[in-house]
């Protein structure tokens, strides 16, 4: 096995400057609490899904007894189908 090395100080971990209180990271908390569930998230969320993306959505569970897990993240296809029949459907 190889020697310790001797130090007169403990080396830094390198983790520094993450302080959640610090200015920038409650001004990007602030904003992403403003952005969830907003209309300009669902906006987003349908123009993915109609460009054929993998949207994910939140959802109630529907198995009620399992009180874990009150909410589950599905994707979006399985909710709202696939994006071409809905299409087809609108003309």
């Amino acid at each position: 096995m190889a020697k310790k090395r001797q130090r007169k100080q403990q080396t830094s971990k390198g983790n520094t400057h993450q302080n959640p209180n610090r200015f920038g990271n409650r001004i990007r908390k602030s904003m992403l609490i403003d952005y969830r569930g907003s209309d300009l998230e669902s906006a987003n969320k349908t123009k993915a899904w109609r460009a054929g993306k993998n949207v994910m959505l939140t959802i109630q569970n529907p198995d009620k007894k399992n009180t874990k897990e009150r909410m589950i993240r599905v994707p979006a296809v399985d909710v709202w189908g696939f994006p071409r029949q809905a299409n087809l459907r609108m003309r």
